[in-house]
């Protein structure tokens, strides 16, 4: 049997979360790779950092990012542009729930770590979970 590759791993992470109830919370899209990059709307996005090669057991690490677009906030009479972090908050915790609760045969995961980083040229912050994986099977 072969062994997994990054596009393997993209396609398993997005069938997971696709096929789970974060798909119906967002207001855009889930994507394996980049996400479209004039996106507005509540997205996730997909990637793998590192998988090994001819080796076995294999282990890799991949991204999972959830793009919040930020929300408008008056301070001191001026508006301006601020995290959403009660709703970057609900997406984060309904994904790690549903990646911490994945069953696939052979392979593992687990959640590195979680951190938001702000985007400020697109007035969006996105929250990056991190995953690795310890694929036993290949």
């Amino acid at each position: 049997m072969a062994l997994k590759d990054s596009f393997d791993m993209d396609s398993i992470l997005y069938r997971i979360l696709n096929e789970s109830s974060v798909k119906g919370m967002i207001s855009g899209d889930i994507y394996a790779g980049e996400r479209p990059l004039n996106s507005e709307k509540e997205d996730i996005a997909i990637n793998v950092l590192t998988i090994t090669q001819d080796s076995t057991p294999q282990t890799g690490v991949s991204n999972v990012n959830i793009f919040v677009p930020d929300i408008d906030v008056k301070i001191s009479g001026r508006t301006q542009k601020v995290e959403n972090r009660k709703r970057i908050s609900t997406l984060t915790k309904e994904v790690l729930s549903i990646l911490r609760a994945a069953k696939i045969t052979g392979i593992s995961l687990s959640v590195e770590n979680q951190n938001t980083i702000a985007e400020p040229d697109i007035s969006q912050h996105f929250s990056n979970i991190k995953i690795f994986w310890n694929i036993l099977i290949n």
